[in-house]
């Protein structure tokens, strides 16, 4: 169905409970399958930047009802994304934004750079041992461990190293398999890989090199898409384009088919245009820079792309304007009530261009037939410190599962990653 394009003073869509013990909450215009979408405004200034706080006094989010969060490693140096080990171990990318010292959000400054493996022995919930298992790379990001290798996407390259589950430390140099192109916006430098469901080619995720395209559309080459190639590197190809910053990947369980989750442009407005999770479709064109949710055009690129908005498709499932929803991760457990099982849980780093702060929580997305239903419900809060200061306690960004059927968050503004199990 085409979004309802309405003009909007002040809307808020309510997020009903699906579930015993679901949290609700008040959410701007921009969720679910058929979002409100305001007039856009190329007036739109509205900037407001978090100051990271911390989590004081043994702080942590907040969780529904039956669940219970800690956590589960601290005194990290911004922990970005992670990967699981079939024998438990957890690999995470410690990264920035590279800058010449430390901003008020933490997330430009000097990086990391290094894959870290992190292990949890005794099984209590807590990784009790640390390892730097790479180091020296740039701007790392996704992690795969697969086939006796290691793939790492730096935000220039896709490197490939010898590495079996146990390893803690990588001696060779690696391999360059895959270019990537790199600069350009500040915040789309990430990359992320992961296998295809048949385990024979990876899938590698390029966010776009502007807002919308103001640097030119040949700063754009490769970029704005889902990469396909095999795992020595060759017959690479774009599997999908018009992505503008595509960053989690996952397979939903009842179907198979990719989904991944993408952050939107800014300055058109407050409520535009939403982030979303979607199916992605092999050879789609999903409309950034020429056109949003579809095929409604940006004002800013009038008349420009017109072939390419002709087959724009429109994504499933909006997550609202501004919440930098960045990663999407289906749930496979059985140790969740049930009605937190069926669906995908989406971390929402948060909003800058906007009035009022969106985001800063992890959303649960129920699924029935492989496709998102209803609104979305709150399961991981509490990140916002003091709005009206405009300080938060951390920023949600990436979400594996672990073999006990408990969720891993990484919180890279605060260092830390949260582990979040099941009440017995």
């Amino acid at each position: 169905m085409k979004s309802r394009i309405i003009l909007l003073a002040t809307v808020a869509t309510i997020v009903a409970p699906f579930a015993a013990g679901a949290q609700t909450a008040t959410q701007a215009p921009g969720f679910g399958a058929d979002p409100v979408l305001p007039a856009p405004d190329t007036s739109h200034t509205a900037e407001k930047r978090s100051k990271v706080v911390g989590w004081r006094d043994g702080g942590k989010p907040t969780v529904p009802e039956g669940f219970e969060v800690n956590a589960f490693a601290t005194g990290l140096d911004y922990p970005r994304w992670m990967h699981i080990l079939e024998n438990g171990d957890v690999l995470v990318s410690e990264a920035r934004t590279t800058g010449d010292a430390l901003s008020e959000d933490r997330g430009k400054g000097p990086s990391a750079n290094r894959v870290t493996v992190l292990r949890d022995a005794n099984k209590d919930g807590v990784a009790e041992e640390r390892f730097v298992l790479l180091s020296g790379l740039q701007q790392p990001f996704g992690i795969l461990a697969h086939r006796g290798s290691l793939y790492v996407a730096n935000t220039d390259a896709l490197m490939r190293y010898p590495f079996k589950p146990g390893d803690t430390k990588i001696e060779a140099k690696g391999e360059k398999i895959m270019d990537l192109p790199a600069g350009g916006y500040n915040n789309h430098w990430t990359r992320n890989v992961v296998a295809s469901p048949d385990g024979e080619k990876l899938l590698v995720s390029v966010g776009s090199a502007s807002n919308v395209g103001e640097y030119g559309m040949d700063e754009e080459k490769g970029r704005a898409a889902i990469h396909e190639i095999g795992l020595d590197g060759k017959n690479q190809r774009i599997f999908a384009s018009g992505l503008r910053n595509p960053i989690g990947i996952d397979f939903e369980p009842e179907t198979g088919l990719m989904w991944t989750a993408v952050n939107e442009r800014d300055k058109i407005g407050d409520d535009l245009v939403p982030d979303y999770i979607t199916s992605v479709k092999d050879d789609a064109f999903y409309g950034w820079p020429f056109s949003y949710w579809g095929k409604n055009l940006d004002p800013r690129l009038e008349g420009q792309g017109k072939d390419l908005v002709e087959k724009a498709l429109t994504p499933d499932y909006a997550m609202g304007a501004h919440t930098a929803s960045m990663s999407v991760r289906f749930y496979r457990g059985e140790t969740y009530p049930e009605g937190w099982r069926k669906g995908a849980f989406v971390a929402q780093h948060g909003s800058w261009n906007r009035g009022d702060f969106a985001g800063y929580k992890v959303l649960f997305v129920p699924f029935e037939g492989g496709k998102p239903v209803g609104q979305p419900k709150e399961f991981m809060t509490g990140f916002i410190a003091d709005a009206g200061k405009a300080e938060v306690h951390g920023r949600p960004t990436g979400i594996e599962q672990m073999a006990d059927g408990s969720l891993l968050v990484t919180d890279d503004a605060a260092d830390t990653i949260w582990r979040v199990s099941a009440r017995k």
